[in-house]
């Protein structure tokens, strides 16, 4: 695996305990994947005899995350397959190129604008009655280099604010209800499907997931249909995941492609028969998908770096409530809105596995 952060590390552990030995590239000598994987090579993700090393080593080699250079994915994969093909990793860099994909092959999404120039904005806030969320269109980080904008003069100053990026407007809209569906596409095409999840956020960032998400047996068959459609169309090999927008009028609309397991897809491994992680394993080990049943509702709390603002939270507290499971990352430091761990609580329906999540939320950051 090229990367070596939490999703590499779930990866990792799910790998070596199916008996797969694990190689990690990542820069950071405390990369949360490196420390338990069989080999960590400590090196810059250009470094082009480290990806050969990677490459030589490896069987099959994959992303920990979308945003790496794609020239050294190529790279590795003169020497062996890399999955999910960089080419798709590369379409999930740019919202420009994703959206422009959905839109070609006839995917719901909002409306969107190519921006480059402020002559490029005052004619498409007039398109959508400036009523937009303008983004960079290769941000470096979830919620980087997006504002809210309702005025021509608030998308000029968001654009400046950006330093003249080429950025994508997208049309706002007012969801009902914030999704994701995650899935797993094998080597043959074999497909299984999580059922959907219900996300909350708080400045931009991902809170809670919950699942069941408590939809109409319609909306669920239709995103779940909606994820294997697109999974066809990109002939993907590997876990995929789909933001999705829940309209007033019920219409599914695609937010975001994300080539990987997902923030929202943690509580797999501990309410389904199969988590995300082992699935990713069983894609790129040319194994027929795990079963994705929901065993029982929970919630994931998502555990930011602000919580340590006041030292090492107390973790009794989620160690005292038997239907908790602390999943922590063995990050070095915490930072604002670094992603350090999460919890995932179970319970016999989601609304008590969400009470327990803010429950513990509240208790670990008083």
């Amino acid at each position: 695996m090229i990367g070596g952060g939490q999703l590499g590390r779930m990866f990792t552990i799910a790998a070596r305990s199916m008996g797969y030995g694990v190689i990690i590239l990542d820069p950071d000598p405390h990369s949360p994947a490196g420390t338990i994987a069989n080999q960590h090579i400590q090196s810059d993700y250009n470094d082009q005899a480290a990806l050969d090393m990677l490459g030589d080593y490896c069987a099959v080699v994959t992303a920990e995350f979308e945003n790496l250079p794609i020239a050294s994915l190529a790279r590795i994969q003169q020497h062996c397959p890399v999955r999910p093909a960089p080419g798709i990793i590369a379409m999930a860099q740019d919202r420009l190129l994703e959206k422009a994909f959905l839109d070609e092959h006839e995917f719901p999404t909002a409306g969107f604008y190519a921006i480059n120039s402020t002559d490029d904005l005052e004619e498409a806030m007039q398109d959508i009655e400036e009523q937009g969320i303008l983004k960079i269109a290769r941000p470096r980080y979830p919620g980087h280099g997006r504002h809210a904008v309702s005025t021509l003069d608030e998308a000029i100053d968001a654009f400046e604010d950006m330093e003249g990026q080429p950025c994508i407007l997208e049309e706002r809209v007012f969801a009902e209800q914030r999704l994701s569906i995650v899935l797993a596409r094998s080597l043959a095409g074999d497909i299984a499907i999580y059922p959907v999840i219900e996300n909350s956020y708080r400045h931009g960032l991902l809170y809670l997931s919950m699942a069941p998400a408590g939809l109409p047996e319609e909306i669920e068959e239709n995103a779940a249909e909606l994820a294997g459609d697109l999974a066809d169309e990109l002939d993907y090999c590997g876990v995929l995941t789909l933001e999705l927008f829940l309209t007033a009028a019920d219409e599914l609309l695609i937010n975001t492609i994300t080539p990987r397991p997902h923030n929202s897809g943690h509580l797999t491994a501990d309410a389904c028969a199969t988590s995300q992680y082992e699935q990713q394993v069983r894609m790129l080990c040319g194994l027929p998908p795990g079963d994705t049943q929901l065993l029982s509702p929970v919630t994931m709390l998502n555990l930011l770096g602000d919580i340590w603002e006041k030292g090492e939270p107390d973790w009794q507290h989620v160690f005292d409530e038997p239907r908790a499971r602390l999943h922590l990352y063995d990050k070095y430091a915490a930072r604002h809105g670094r992603k350090m761990g999460h919890i995932n609580c179970l319970a016999d329906d989601v609304d008590t596995a969400r009470s327990i999540a803010e429950s513990l939320r509240a208790a670990l950051a008083p």
